[in-house]
């Protein structure tokens, strides 16, 4: 059987294609840094992180961006030896305006570099290159409209000039949705005489649902699917597979053909999925009216599914001891690139060094590494060497979601030259202490600090010397690392698309950047 989802974690609008034997993936990676997440697979069930392409400041400056802003909905495609990204970079969303300025990448080798930025334009998001078999190319996105509030304006789609490297020509209002809404995510395919337009509509969360449109031109009119949605949870709270919206297609060399869309598996008891929206994997058919629907039937899509490979890969560990001259490639930085003034792997053997930049509540310049939580329980630990000199300088552990909410498990000093453990909460932009009175260190000597991170419970701990860990405080409240939990009543006007991470970093509010050194990171699924 295989499990569902494939992409287990923070690995949201999925854009899959097949090149020969080799199928990848891009996923949208938001304010974290590299920009893209591209995984790739010989059996469309194992896949492995293999590239981040956007890994320049030239190509993604996101140094300001709000929360859950950043790069949204990569699209990947391929074409006569050309791989083609285009990303929207989301400035700010807040209001009626939003400034989404939307670009595209080139490279001939995938895990190569990748070219600097040309631009397309700023008018929505999720955009989206075609290749035509008659070798034009179209770019499609949705239309952000904020007159009355309307903000979800259709589908929208021009022509891109590979010569001229620009989008020219009329700028055609091809697709207005379904009577589901918030239409966008579109893609389009060439089949059998016809164009095919898939969009995602419904909103990103429980409503999410995957639409078809099919017009015999490219610029339309386009009809619905008879039976739209063809896959969506919304009527189906129960389903294992939450949320399953914002697809993709792609056919396999002996002609089966597989539909990928982001999923969210919620805590039930909670209804918050702590690891975000994940990528999952669904059998497609085309039936004799030419339209495509699930080939199990239904709209709901299964966790598991029968499938001729007899292995999946399952669980991940690994443990960096920061001896190689670059990071595990699991490692993101809050939209800055990792630069030699802030990370080190050099100015101490064996150790990473981290300089001391801003607070977590930062949009600029902070100093953390960390990687997604990617199951239900996992456990991360890590060794500090700091000595700080006082209350402004810190550095530890943390699991982060966004910059007002996280549990930092963190080491700091005082006026009088002493080192304590504190553990902080940020919930909605409230912080709270959560050790009435902090843990006296010793001051000289490596502080080990482990978290363990199941369901909704974190719990973290301690220990000065080898020997049997300590917990720190009691457990604390995981869910508010979650999506639906900050997508509620009170902050409803500010977006969250990410996920949980767990990672190190280091602060120094005083700005002399005081530095912290770890001897190791390891992250394990329990």
């Amino acid at each position: 059987m295989l499990q569902n989802p494939i992409l287990r974690g923070f690995n949201p609008d999925p854009s899959i294609i097949r090149v020969g034997d080799d199928y990848y993936i891009a996923t949208s990676t938001f304010e974290w840094f590299p920009g893209v997440q591209i995984h790739h697979s010989k059996d469309l069930i194992n896949w492995e992180l293999v590239a981040h392409p956007l890994n320049r400041l030239s190509q993604l400056d996101m140094k300001g961006n709000p929360d859950s802003g950043g790069v949204w909905a990569p699209c990947l495609s391929y074409d006569n030896g050309t791989f083609y990204l285009v990303y929207s970079n989301v400035r700010s969303f807040q209001g009626v305006w939003k400034d989404t300025p939307n670009y595209l990448v080139t490279t001939d080798d995938i895990l190569g570099e990748w070219s600097d930025p040309i631009f397309l334009n700023a008018s929505g998001f999720d955009g989206s290159l075609f290749h035509e078999d008659n070798g034009r190319k179209w770019y499609l996105s949705m239309l952000v409209d904020h007159r009355k509030g309307k903000f979800f304006g259709g589908i929208i789609l021009q022509e891109y000039d590979p010569i001229q490297k620009r989008l020219t020509g009329e700028m055609h209002h091809i697709y207005e949705g379904t009577e589901l809404g918030l239409t966008e995510g579109p893609h389009i395919y060439q089949k059998d005489g016809w164009y095919y337009l898939i969009t995602a509509e419904g909103g990103t969360e429980y409503g999410h649902a995957v639409s078809f449109a099919r017009s015999r031109t490219i610029t339309g009119h386009y009809e619905d699917h008879p039976e739209n949605p063809i896959l969506s949870s919304r009527w189906n709270p129960d389903a294992p597979l939450q949320k399953t919206g914002h697809a993709d297609i792609v056919q396999t060399p002996n002609g089966d053909w597989y539909i990928v869309f982001l999923t969210g598996r919620p805590l039930h008891q909670l209804g918050r999925c702590t690891l975000g929206r994940e990528t999952a994997i669904e059998e497609l058919e085309w039936k004799t009216d030419d339209w495509p629907r699930l080939k199990a039937g239904g709209r709901v899509a299964r966790q598991e599914i029968p499938f001729s490979i007899e292995k999946q890969s399952q669980g991940s560990t690994f443990r960096d001891v920061f001896e190689d001259n670059q990071l595990n490639i699991h490692f993101q930085s809050l939209r800055i690139p990792m630069s030699n003034d802030w990370v080190s792997l050099q100015d101490r053997k064996g150790h990473l060094r981290l300089y001391g930049q801003e607070s977590l509540s930062s949009l600029h310049c902070q100093s953390m590494i960390a990687r997604r939580v990617q199951a239900f329980h996992i456990q991360a630990s890590t060794t500090i060497d700091f000595q700080p000199t006082n209350f402004q300088q810190m550095a530890g552990l943390v699991c982060y979601y966004n910059t007002y909410h996280w549990h930092y498990c963190y080491i700091m000093g005082d006026e009088k030259g002493g080192c304590y453990l504190q553990i902080t909460t940020c919930d909605k932009y409230e912080m709270t202490d959560i050790l009435e009175q902090p843990i006296r260190l010793s001051e000289d000597g490596y502080i080990h600090l482990k978290v363990d991170f199941h369901h909704a419970d974190i719990q973290f701990f301690y220990r000065e010397t080898e020997g049997a860990w300590q917990k720190v405080g009691g457990i604390l409240d995981g869910s508010i690392l979650s999506d639906d939990y900050i997508q509620d009543a009170e902050v409803r006007y500010r977006p969250a698309f990410t996920g949980s991470f767990v990672g190190i970093c280091c602060q120094d509010l005083t700005g002399m950047r005081q530095h912290a050194d770890f001897d190791y990171f390891e992250y394990s699924e329990i």
